[in-house]
């Protein structure tokens, strides 16, 4: 907020918030926590089931009018920090429907598979490599309790690393974590798919629904969608929708570094739709059938991949810390099995509701892309280097996030229920000023004497920069409570006293303070805490 300002706060203050004092969150039980998510989601119009009224499409949302706009926000934040910020990054916007011969070259066709295995008791499938992941987690958390313990216990003498090194608890389950990530990654690998079956029976690993460990061989499963293009059916008319949108970078390389006159190291950016038939798709909008990614590619020299992989590594970290979520929450973790076209592969793992999990991936893709394209189309997609005179298929260092997962992650970091001072309670979503999907709310006190017409000719002058709310039904209070809910960093009440002195009273919804401005001064305090410019000026 502003400076504070030596006047007294506004009188409908403690009737709308109570007494401030020491707010403590009641949000405990993190097993409910994303059912609590969804169901909010839904009461304030941010994601809705999709075809509710025909029951729903298994894995498949709605994005409400809220939920619209922090997509929107989110994504104009990814696309300003690679495209606006980086003078060697381009972008472009590439069809879904593509040339089948592109899904072969890029390996899709024979190796876009997930292991998946049947609970015979309970009927239900699940992905092998998720239920081993799963059961790592456990003694993860296992780990997370010994070490707050003695946090706890300990305080600020309190030595993580020599806990972690020395505590026959914390070793015990960090040597099962170890065992289990070296069988899988060994059997994963080398395509094993019995060695993993037998992993996961080793391990007593038991179905979640019923209980036993009565399973099936582990099969694999293309995640591909095929579709028929033209009227005319047939395998010459088979296309698939796009499991990724990478492949749409790569076909287009040649075309954008001659247009757009690029010089390697130079990337290309895109966001858009995506597509995979995943079998066990769960967990709200973490892992749906139809999907939105932000990639960025970055064509470099070869040789010098690894200190780009390195270099974006530390940019995309730095672009999830600019937002302020507790750094806690995020993670850097290797994969145990490479890619089919990768010699470097990490994700940044997020804590979600679920524990962590998958949020944005960072691969050294190496040269087999472009070269496998080359080898399909009989086209050269070589770049000639004029500094060293000679000419290279390019090396690629990749960044892609599912930007429905972004919106997960910032939505359950944000949601908190609060207990204020005198019983009272308030659920606000702590959403970054700068993505929040409405930025300011303008609240008459009542609905006459002249105060409705102040407060729209503060929004028509203020809604030309942000999205903004106007709302004159019911107390003060409680459209403070509705603003709150929905994330609405900034409520601007104008009271009688608007009409003296022209000032109006600015609430912040973090800390629920109060302070009297000038009306001439509205939008620019506004605008100096929700624009966008102030994120991307950490990066």
């Amino acid at each position: 907020m502003p400076n504070r300002t030596s006047r007294t706060p506004h009188l409908c203050r403690r009737a709308a918030e109570g007494f401030q004092g020491d707010r403590q969150p009641i949000m405990s039980n993190q097993e409910d926590r994303l059912k609590t998510l969804i169901g909010h989601a839904k009461e304030y119009g941010f994601v809705f089931p999709s075809s509710e009224i025909y029951d729903g499409l298994s894995a498949t949302y709605d994005y409400g009018p809220y939920g619209a706009e922090l997509k929107a926000n989110i994504r104009r934040y990814w696309w300003e920090a690679m495209v606006k910020l980086n003078e060697n990054i381009v972008g472009i916007d590439a069809a879904i429907f593509m040339h089948p011969t592109v899904w072969k070259a890029s390996g899709h066709v024979d190796a876009f598979n997930d292991p998946l295995i049947d609970n015979k008791d309970s009927k239900k499938r699940y992905r092998a490599d998720v239920l081993l992941e799963e059961h790592i987690g456990k003694y993860e958390q296992k780990i997370a309790k010994e070490i707050e313990k003695a946090r706890g216990k300990f305080g600020e003498a309190f030595d993580e690393a020599q806990f972690r090194a020395t505590n026959p608890n914390v070793k015990r389950s960090q040597d099962r974590i170890d065992a289990v990530e070296g069988r899988m990654k060994e059997a994963l690998n080398a395509n094993d798919l019995e060695a993993v079956r037998q992993l996961i029976i080793d391990e007593e690993i038991k179905c979640p629904i019923s209980g036993t460990a009565n399973w099936t061989e582990v099969r694999q499963f293309n995640l591909m969608f095929a579709t028929e293009l033209g009227s005319v059916s047939g395998e010459s008319s088979t296309i698939y929708l796009r499991p990724e949108t990478a492949q749409g970078i790569f076909v287009n390389f040649l075309n954008v570094q001659k247009s757009a006159r690029m010089k390697i190291p130079f990337g290309i950016a895109q966001t858009g739709k995506a597509f995979r038939n995943e079998i066990v798709a769960r967990q709200f909008v973490f892992r749906m059938r139809e999907f939105e990614q932000m990639e960025m590619q970055f064509f470099v020299k070869p040789g010098t991949e690894m200190e780009w992989y390195n270099a974006w590594k530390e940019k995309r970290i730095a672009w999830h810390r600019a937002l302020g979520l507790p750094t806690d929450n995020y993670r850097f973790h290797d994969h145990i099995k490479l890619a089919h076209y990768a010699n470097a592969a990490c994700d940044i793992e997020f804590q979600f509701p679920m524990g962590f999990k998958e949020l944005e991936g960072i691969h050294s893709r190496t040269d087999f892309d472009l070269s496998s394209h080359e080898k399909h189309s009989g086209r050269k997609l070589t770049y000639f280097d004029p500094e060293a005179n000679e000419s290279y298929v390019p090396y690629v260092v990749e960044t892609s996030i599912g930007l429905d997962r972004m919106f997960l992650a910032i939505l359950s970091a944000a949601y908190d229920e609060e207990k204020l001072e005198g019983g009272e309670e308030r659920v606000v979503l702590r959403i970054p000023a700068q993505l929040a999907p409405v930025k300011v709310a303008v609240l008459p006190l009542i609905k006459k004497d002249g105060l409705p017409e102040k407060a729209r000719a503060i929004m028509d002058r203020l809604k030309l920069d942000h999205n903004c709310q106007y709302d004159e039904k019911d107390s003060i209070g409680k459209r403070y409570r509705r603003q709150d809910a929905i994330g609405t960093p900034y409520c601007i009440t104008v009271d009688h006293e608007t009409l003296v002195d022209n000032a109006v009273t600015i609430r912040e919804r973090d800390s629920m303070k109060q302070e009297r401005v000038p009306i001439s001064e509205v939008e620019r305090i506004v605008g100096e805490k929700v624009d966008l410019r102030g994120l991307l000026r950490k990066l």
